[in-house]
């Protein structure tokens, strides 16, 4: 790894950003980001995977497990802790960013302003911190490989999609260095104008889909399909192991102090519109892949005339980039991913805030899907990923651009497209590592070493 520049004077002048970024490419030619580093002798992808189950639920890791096997793709989305550590390997420039930590095409989207306004950006910012800015974009570029590779893609397209990517990244990245930083900090991805945008017809009644169906995906919609009445009271329905009460007699004392610490972590104003809500019900909520296992709830709030809140309180735990980029500065780490969230998102949600549980555990909570939408990758053509590739290398950029120094970056990475070629040549390279360290968690379960629980095998409810 080489030496990190993360600080940067924040006064230095562009062109000598770009002077010093352009003269890193002797030290850290751009070639040499196509090569991946041989892994340490006997080193075990499965081992990784289980350290990172280290104080999970014990209950759920099964199904973490379950849901990984679904594919090489979604193998990927639940081994961020893998991926880490072979980056840590490949070789980076030194220019830290506020990185996403685990930066894969999934956790993008589309989601509410507090204006109301639909935008396309970062989504999930679970393992947020200052890093390389090489490891976000060498995630996303290998996540796009191994989704065009599980489409049936050939490598040519899988490694084209992947090329795109990183090539928005780099001319976005260019534009907004030489923005200046309020107009960067302003800039946002509206997904009306990106309908109106569109190439053709197709695209754009597409697009307007994926805006008409955020559109729905707020409290109001989702709350009569999680809840129901019980004694009169409001309560979310079970549904185990997805959805469960904890049976814990200390639950509304546990409670209570934590909500009471994450509304002193909310700026003043939000206290006053979140104080008109009550806690009615809250339950634990198994989500997404690499989360499976950790603690996480939903809060089911409601005002005098019954109006529903839903928020979801998610443990954070140290970010897996941490052993490699250092620790966080802060101590806790629901406040890492609420800074690092508000320092890269292009606007953020209203409720995001952090908590402290009693038992040391840290939280961080937001709203449960507020026009939160993301793409679906069924049967997807190159064309369509290929657009959405573009999408997501401009947001990243921007991402970047916000928190780091754009100039110093865009001019290491210069006009060609050395560095776009040599990182799409590394995803395939990586998509091919994925793959096997896939068939070993395969094998693994096939011979009773590690236990998954495939959701589609489980019992209906009655």
């Amino acid at each position: 790894m080489s030496k990190s520049i993360q600080t940067t004077d924040p006064l230095l002048k562009r062109a000598a950003s770009l002077t010093m970024g352009k003269a890193l490419r002797k030290t850290y030619p751009l070639q040499e980001h196509e090569f991946i580093k041989a892994r340490p002798s006997h080193f075990s992808s499965n081992a990784i995977l289980e350290k990172s189950n280290m104080d999970r639920l014990s209950e759920l890791i099964p199904i973490r497990y379950g849901r990984m096997l679904a594919s090489p793709f979604t193998f990927l989305r639940g081994s961020a802790a893998l991926m880490a550590d072979d980056l840590s390997r490949t070789p980076n420039s030194g220019i830290y960013v506020q990185a996403c930590g685990d930066c894969h095409l999934l956790n993008f989207g589309a989601f509410a302003t507090p204006e109301r306004k639909l935008v396309f950006d970062i989504n999930d910012f679970d393992e947020t911190l200052p890093a390389p800015w090489e490891w976000d974009i060498k995630r996303l570029a290998v996540s796009f490989a191994v989704a065009a590779q599980d489409n049936d893609f050939n490598n040519k397209d899988a490694k084209m999609v992947s090329k795109v990517c990183v090539q928005a990244y780099r001319e976005n990245l260019r534009k907004y260095s030489k923005m200046s930083p309020l107009d960067v900090w302003y800039e946002q991805m509206d997904l009306t104008k990106f309908a109106k945008d569109a190439p053709d017809k197709k695209a754009r009644l597409y697009r307007e889909g994926i805006i008409k169906k955020a559109q729905g995906r707020v409290a109001e919609y989702l709350f009569p399909k999680i809840t129901t009445e019980v004694d009169g009271k409001k309560r979310l329905i079970d549904q185990p192991p997805l959805i469960y009460h904890l049976n814990n007699k200390d639950i509304d004392g546990i409670t209570a102090e934590a909500l009471e610490d994450y509304r002193l972590s909310l700026p003043d104003d939000r206290r006053v519109l979140f104080d008109r809500y009550q806690l009615k019900d809250i339950a634990v909520k198994v989500v997404g892949i690499g989360s499976v296992g950790t603690r996480c709830f939903v809060g089911l709030f409601m005002t005098p005339d019954d109006e529903p809140l839903l928020l979801q309180i998610k443990e954070a735990r140290p970010s897996v980039l941490e052993p490699y980029a250092g620790k966080s500065e802060y101590e806790k780490h629901g406040q890492r991913v609420v800074i690092g969230q508000r320092l890269t998102q292009s606007s953020s949600d209203i409720f995001l805030g952090w908590v402290r549980g009693r038992n040391g555990r840290d939280f961080f909570v937001r709203q449960l899907r507020d026009m939160k939408v993301s793409i679906s990758f069924e049967e997807i053509m190159p064309l369509k990923l290929k657009r959405y590739a573009k999408f997501c290398g401009q947001a990243l950029a921007r991402s970047h651009a916000k928190s780091g120094n754009a100039a110093m970056i865009s001019g290491y990475l210069g006009k060609s497209d050395v560095f776009d070629e040599a990182v799409s040549q590394f995803a395939l390279q990586y998509a091919e590592q994925n793959s096997k360290d896939y068939q070993s968690l395969v094998d693994a379960v096939n011979s009773g070493n590690i236990k998954a629980i495939i959701e589609s095998d489980l019992k209906p409810l009655a």
